[in-house]
């Protein structure tokens, strides 16, 4: 299993890091948002370069020109709700893509919050049968929702490549991943990769909760 870690090569998703980082500039949902998605745009962008390529010749009003495609079929994969901004980056760089959604979030099982479960409710997606599947979440902190995430894609058929991307993750995701993806067809894409998490889950030093973050608190 490959693991690319965009933080270890200088780019400007260093600055948009900065910026949803920052507890002032998070005040605006409307920026944060949006470098949420460049950073989807960034990542989609270096995913582009595994794919495999096939020619095609297409007409111009001057004669014509041979240019290598994507020759992947692309399933886009988000959970809901803090994906949706992430997913629209990816999809404004595989435009071509179809999209699959699956709704996943925590649930603490404790008073204090320090015992997180994830649930599970709703799944949309198209089949991903021999497809290249994009799983887009921005915080793999546990792992967790990312694993009944995939689990639930797989009730549509089993994908020929995928590709994990987040924004920050955890040595903690990562192992858990490395569990339970198949390691000769998964690569992990992340921004950073933090060190841990605190007693609620939370990435820690990470950004806060994506989802709140984007859209506003929660009940």
């Amino acid at each position: 299993m490959e693991i690319k870690n965009l933080s270890q090569d200088n780019s400007i998703i260093n600055q948009y890091m900065v910026e949803i980082r920052d507890a002032e500039y998070q005040k605006n949902r409307l920026l944060f948002r949006n470098n949420i998605m460049r950073i989807g745009e960034c990542e989609a962008y270096e995913i582009s370069k595994t794919l495999q390529y096939k020619k095609k010749e297409v007409v111009t009003p001057l004669g014509t020109s041979i240019i290598n495609v994507p020759a992947n079929r692309i399933v886009l994969g988000t959970i809901f709700r803090a994906g949706l901004p992430f997913h629209t980056g990816f999809l404004n760089i595989f435009d071509h893509a179809e999209n699959g959604f699956v709704s996943a979030y925590r649930e603490y099982t404790d008073k204090a919050h320090h015992n997180v479960g994830v649930h599970v409710e709703y799944l949309a997606t198209p089949s991903i049968q021999d497809k290249t599947l994009v799983i887009a979440d921005p915080m793999l902190a546990t792992g967790g929702s990312m694993e009944l995430s995939y689990k639930a894609f797989l009730t549509k058929g089993t994908p020929a490549y995928i590709h994990i991307a987040c924004i920050i993750a955890t040595p903690q995701g990562i192992d858990q991943i490395r569990s339970v993806f198949p390691s000769d067809k998964t690569t992990v894409w992340c921004a950073a990769i933090d060190p841990g998490m605190n007693e609620h889950k939370y990435i820690v030093p990470g950004f806060g909760d994506a989802g709140d973050l984007c859209y506003g608190e929660k009940i």
